[in-house]
């Protein structure tokens, strides 16, 4: 009798039972594996797999799977949730969209994260999984070892993935971690190939880990530091690494234009708002409708401006010059200034409002100063982009001039090394870099009145010393042998200079 009922309705007889097993779930745990086998079962797939962001956002993590008819242990293994080419799961999650591979080829699709086994799998079925702010939290996945046209199990399937969030929701376990692992292991370190930046120093790794915070949460972000800290290259991370980066990303420093011409570029002009507007013209909001706006120097916005982009901040709307109706634009503001807001709010130069509106996640980039550590790495990369620019062999690093970088303070940051390594690649002849290639101008930063000499010399030892490590890839036999030092020597030197092998 049951044969006789259509394939739909049988469907949706299962489907329904399925719904009512979750609903009678009394935990986090008994909902993830009930939905990971739900939606093998449904799909009639050899694997269901549930996979959620953990509460910082940084990590994904495996928190359910079923696998040839039952439930496998939890697993402890994660995996960033930056945007990578060569991850399927990553497409899902940085783009929200839905992902179908009737034909999985191996070649062209690596499916590192699929559990292995004697047959290849053959087709795969990803869905993005949505909280109830529209954030993307997880991705449930199903998968065959048999080519099959997965797409129609789709709705469903993303349906029951949100009834389940909803039921955690309700079970008061949303922010918990979805994994309750087996053992205490200690949290990844953020890496700087994760967003494309260049640093492991302790600095930048605390720089990494607030990046890793906003990259899936739709909240305003305000950069601030010195001049030359490359705001504009975070800012960029943000974006290329998070769910807007297939839209546009616009940048345009608030500085570099006067008030009038500003406004227009902002939020555009209607024909005949002014002299010279001889046709409509969007602004840089429209340009940036459903990507990320980075304002550089947000500081030096004028009163007027201030008011407009707070209008922009808090309706979403942007009305161009000589419009009398306001649009609607889904923007994500990227703020970056070397000033100091707060106490531009307290002398009056700039709104409060609008300050907490965009300092609502800051992240301050540390001065180059401040990350010792990468002093020397960011030269040898400079050096290496700017020979391979000229056509040039890699030119040698003489250990004065090593010396003399990892002594000085670059009151420019960032910038002011990139111009003087740059600089000295064009002065280098002979394919070595030397002391005299570099004009380094004393300051007051070099002469610190609170470092005594041991601490001075200390100083450019361990840059010396982390250079020379990171260059042999962490092998200290090597690095002794390249520095004329006994091993026991350099690991002493190590201790003493609080250098660990987690740093390098």
């Amino acid at each position: 009798m049951f044969a006789c009922i259509p394939q739909p309705l049988r469907y949706a007889e299962a489907l329904l039972g399925h719904y009512a097993r979750l609903a009678r779930a009394s935990g986090a745990g008994a909902l993830q594996d009930g939905l990971v086998q739900a939606a093998a079962q449904l799909a009639a797939c050899e694997l269901g797999q549930l996979y959620l962001l953990d509460a910082g956002h940084s990590r994904l993590e495996l928190a359910a799977q079923w696998l040839d008819g039952r439930l496998q242990p939890r697993e402890t293994a994660s995996l960033p949730s930056d945007y990578d080419a060569g991850q399927l799961l990553h497409y899902c999650l940085c783009q929200n969209r839905r992902l179908c591979l009737d034909e999985l080829d191996a070649s062209l699709y690596p499916g590192d994260f699929l559990p292995e086994g004697s047959k290849p799998w053959r087709s795969l079925l990803c869905l993005p999984l949505t909280n109830g702010q529209g954030q993307v939290a997880g991705l449930l996945l199903v998968a065959s070892r048999r080519a099959r046209a997965l797409q129609g199990f789709a709705d469903s399937l993303a349906q029951l993935g949100a009834f389940v969030l909803a039921q955690r929701r309700l079970l008061g376990r949303l922010h918990a971690s979805p994994i309750e692992p087996v053992a205490e292991r200690p949290a990844a370190l953020p890496s700087a190939s994760d967003y494309g930046l260049i640093g492991d120093s302790r600095a930048m790794r605390d720089v990494y880990r607030l990046i890793g915070k906003v990259l899936h949460n739709p909240v305003g972000v305000l950069l601030t530091g010195e001049t030359g800290t490359g705001k504009e290259l975070v800012a960029r991370a943000i974006h290329d690494c998070g769910l807007r980066r297939s839209k546009a990303f616009v940048a345009q420093n608030c500085a570099a234009l006067p008030e009038s011409l500003l406004e227009s570029e902002l939020f555009g002009c209607r024909k005949g708002a002014f002299s010279g507007a001889d046709r409509d013209r969007p602004g840089l909001f429209d340009a940036a409708d459903g990507g990320t706006l980075f304002l550089d120097e947000v500081g030096d916005l004028p009163p007027l401006l201030q008011a407009k982009l707070l209008r922009v901040l808090q309706e979403g709307e942007v009305r161009p010059l000589g419009a009398t109706v306001a649009h609607r634009v889904d923007v994500r503001i990227v703020a970056a200034t070397h000033r100091d807001l707060r106490a531009l709010v307290e002398q009056g130069r700039f709104r409060e409002d609008l300050f907490y509106r965009l300092a609502h996640f800051p992240i301050e980039l540390p001065p180059l100063r401040a990350r010792d550590e990468d002093i020397l790495r960011l030269a040898r990369h400079f050096a290496a982009k700017a020979c391979a620019f000229l056509g040039r062999d890699a030119c040698r690093w003489s250990d004065a001039a090593l010396e003399q970088l990892a002594g000085y303070a670059f009151p420019g940051n960032v910038r002011e090394l990139k111009g003087l390594v740059e600089r000295a690649v064009l002065l280098c002849e002979g394919g070595e870099l030397l002391p005299e290639h570099f004009d380094l101008r004393r300051g007051p930063e070099d002469n610190d009145s609170t470092l005594n000499l041991r601490q001075r010399l200390e100083r450019v030892e361990r840059n010396l010393l982390f250079d020379c490590l990171r260059k042999n890839g962490g092998n200290q036999s090597q690095a002794a042998r390249e520095l004329g030092l006994p091993r026991r020597t350099l690991l002493y030197r190590m201790e003493r200079l609080n250098i660990r092998a987690a740093d390098l």
